[in-house]
């Protein structure tokens, strides 16, 4: 895949390219062809794994994708002409009982839970980062902002644990769509009625679902009713994707706006060569936090893109809808795995100039305790230490319970 128009796209290597869709139909295609061994309708001789036995280009097939409207029919007139003379017994049964989107569906399942590992640990590096910058600048007190202006003093390890925050909740929604990506098994119409006649006629001692559920259980998916028309898993993982570039995209703004020159609280680490300008050469961009941004910017189109794709599915296999799925999913896989890959890099070079911090709250003490003079007045007592670090309220009890809830590994 090219990431000239998608600067970092390189992060996400082979994940969710053409190759990565192909060789995960390849490993349903052999799951199914084991299930039926098992089950004892195909012979033994049938049982072969298919992506160690066949190669397939992209390019041989994808022209040829376009006359039934998915790549499945012409990856499969390859799989069966190359397993024709080495393994014939698997060249006649491949794929018997299933349909092309029982193929597609699951190998883009694999290729979605694949991606979401990448996630998840890019998210454990950038959850060990900010586990450090929070617990490192517990003290280091600066000036908390809303709506743009000054609001009350904070600490920026107060800040990271925020940012943290909204990364475990990420974390957690990732795990659970990442475990509920089913496989796809129905046959034409999600009757599994194909499989049910090949087991009554070949007298095997098993129904379709037990076949299917077999199947499920060598690629290491969870097995589910056909879903041919209901698309919540890929929906569900479209908005785990998204939720988490929401999280990133947050702390993206937060550096971009904390990293101007007339700020200065916070730097993105630096690499040579990164940042710079084609004609201006003082310049160094906070490049990473601007390509973070622009991912979160974009996730919520794309997951969109997919509800709408699901609220249009129609019969018992979509006419557009189910087509209109595949590249929208995977550009916002990759989109998403390029983006978490940054912002782990981020948090680990992140600069925090404590002293401008500090300057910048001594400059602004006064504005910054009007609350706290506002409410002792309220309260007719009197309070004269009117020093920021003593108006942190319970910073350190909270950032403590999400440090605790980070290093626990646990969900919320």
């Amino acid at each position: 895949m090219t990431g000239l128009l998608w600067p970092g796209d390189h992060r996400a290597g082979e994940l969710f390219s053409d190759a990565a869709v192909i060789r995960a139909m390849l490993s349903v295609e052999t799951a199914w062809l084991a299930a039926l061994a098992e089950s004892g309708a195909a012979p033994p001789g049938a049982a072969v794994d298919i992506e160690a036995a066949v190669r397939i280009e992209p390019e041989e097939i994808d022209a040829a994708a376009e006359a039934g409207g998915n790549p499945v029919i012409p990856f499969l007139a390859v799989v069966r002409d190359r397993l024709a003379v080495a393994h014939p017994e698997a060249a006649r049964w491949v794929h018997r009982g299933l349909t092309s989107q029982d193929t597609l569906d699951t190998a883009i399942v694999l290729a979605a839970r694949a991606c979401t590992d990448a996630v998840l640990a890019s998210i454990d590096a950038q959850v060990a980062a900010l586990v450090g910058l929070a617990e490192q600048h517990r003290s280091s007190v600066m000036a908390g902002r809303t709506l743009t202006q000054h609001a009350v003093p904070i600490t920026f390890g107060l800040k990271a644990a925020q940012w943290l925050h909204g990364i475990l909740d990420a974390r957690d929604d990732l795990r659970d769509a990442r475990d509920r990506l089913p496989v796809q098994l129905g046959g034409a119409a999600g009757t599994l009625a194909g499989p049910s006649l090949i087991l009554h006629l070949t007298g095997a001692d098993r129904d379709a679902v037990a076949v299917a559920q077999s199947a499920a259980e060598h690629l290491g998916l969870p097995w589910s009713p056909p879903w041919h028309t209901t698309r919540a898993p890929i929906t569900r993982i479209a908005d785990a994707f998204t939720r988490a570039t929401d999280a990133w995209g947050r702390v993206a703004r937060d550096v971009l706006v904390l990293s101007r020159p007339e700020i200065g609280e916070l730097a993105e680490p630096v690499e040579a060569g990164r940042g710079g300008s084609s004609t201006m050469p003082h310049k160094v961009n906070p490049v990473l936090s601007v390509l973070i941004r622009r991912a979160s910017l974009v996730a919520p189109g794309l997951a969109a893109q997919l509800h709408v794709a699901a609220a249009e599915s129609v019969d018992e296999r979509a006419d557009g809808a189910w087509h209109g799925e595949w590249a929208t999913l995977a550009t916002l896989a990759r989109h998403t795995v390029t983006a978490a890959s940054q912002t782990a890099e981020l948090f680990t070079g992140l600069h925090v100039d404590t002293g401008r911090m500090a300057r910048l709250v001594s400059a602004s003490g006064s504005n910054l305790l009007a609350e706290q003079r506002s409410l002792a007045g309220f309260v007719g007592a009197a309070d004269d230490d009117f020093d920021p670090t003593h108006y942190l309220g319970s910073a350190d009890a909270i950032i403590d319970t999400i440090l605790d809830r980070a290093r626990s590994g646990g969900s919320r």
